[in-house]
């Protein structure tokens, strides 16, 4: 009777129909989580089917992308980018936003999964109702970010989610693709490293829209402030001297909850100049694209930014934190003001 009761329910599962694409597209944009999830788990497919049906569903989301802050957040490794996150987005949730964090784990060499497991290292946000957290495996991919990260970016976007935070494995002088995806690039850095500037390659402070120097608390406060002095140092001789936007240096607690507040004035700062110098030199304000680098044929007519330029020509005399360009969203009346987007 067992192995009937088995058979039975294992030929349940078998027959049961998967979801039609109108059906995803239309949870995905109700933000109902399961819909937003099977839709990446589509997009993350490498089965030549599933590709096909992922493009389909792009295409249909498309319309609803594109109005998201969206944040990426890399440093060395136990900068305590995690906790930043997680203190981060509560904070952002208790002003009334939607958060969605979209993490990429190391991989493991023998599963191929994500070892750390971003849902347990971001316990308190996890639990949130209008917070989203998704942990990809990096696989091989350079860039700190996956293969799909930025057609993951759109559909939670397409969900409602107002803010969406990029978090990177590690970082490196080719870990940079994140910053062609975003609005406002963070590097999070720590005090007294010795040498502090050694931990962070020069071509990821020349990427960089804000340094946050972390851990400032305790015993650290005065080898934090040190940190950023340096950074500053740094940043002056790299800066260019037309930039509408210079770099941001500050200090924080991401366990402390102290600084969050300025970082999240800093991020709007960058994204109000973005739009000043779009409105000024009637130039494209968003050097981000929509979702889909990797289903392009169908899902949108416009290239990768990364594709579409050199690198270290655009960034040597780039005007700083060019990448914004979609209105911020409108802004809930519950919100205080140090956290009103």
């Amino acid at each position: 009777m067992s192995a009937a009761r088995s058979s039975g329910l294992g030929a349940g599962v078998a027959q049961r129909p998967q979801p039609g694409l109108d059906e995803i597209a239309a949870g995905v944009r109700k933000g109902d989580r399961v819909a937003l999830g099977r839709a990446i788990t589509l997009i993350e497919s490498t089965r030549p089917e599933d590709q096909a049906r992922a493009r389909a569903l792009l295409k249909m989301l498309l319309p609803d992308t594109g109005k998201a802050i969206r944040i990426g957040i890399s440093g060395v490794p136990a900068a305590g980018k995690s906790t930043l996150i997680d203190q981060f987005g509560l904070n952002l949730i208790a002003a009334g936003h939607k958060v969605a964090v979209l993490a990429v784990d190391p991989t493991s060499s023998r599963t191929g999964g994500s070892i750390l497991g971003d849902k347990t290292r971001m316990g308190r946000l996890a639990s949130e109702a209008n917070a989203f957290i998704r942990p990809s495996p990096a696989g091989s991919s350079l860039g700190g970010v996956t293969k799909t990260t930025r057609e993951t970016i759109a559909i939670a976007e397409a969900a409602g989610y107002d803010v969406v935070l990029v978090e990177t494995v590690g970082v490196g002088q080719s870990e940079t693709a994140v910053s062609n995806m975003v609005d406002v690039f963070v590097v999070v850095a720590i005090p007294g490293a010795g040498d502090e500037l050694q931990g962070i390659k020069r071509g990821l402070l020349e990427l960089a829209d804000i340094i946050a120097v972390n851990k400032a608390d305790s015993d650290n406060v005065e080898r934090a402030n040190r940190a950023a002095t340096e950074y500053r140092a740094a940043l002056h001789i790299l800066a260019s001297g037309n930039a509408a936007w210079q770099p941001a240096v500050l200090t924080m607690s991401a366990r402390d909850n102290t600084g969050l507040d300025t970082l999240w004035q800093k991020i709007g700062e960058c994204r109000r100049s973005s739009k000043r110098r779009a409105s000024s030199t009637n130039a494209a304000p968003s050097r981000r694209q929509p979702g889909c680098a990797r289903f392009s044929s169908s899902a949108c007519s416009r290239p990768s930014r990364a594709d579409a330029r050199p690198r270290a020509a655009t960034r040597t005399s780039r005007t700083r934190c060019a990448r914004g360009g979609s209105a911020p969203p409108k802004r809930a009346p519950t919100r205080s003001p140090n956290w009103s987007g």
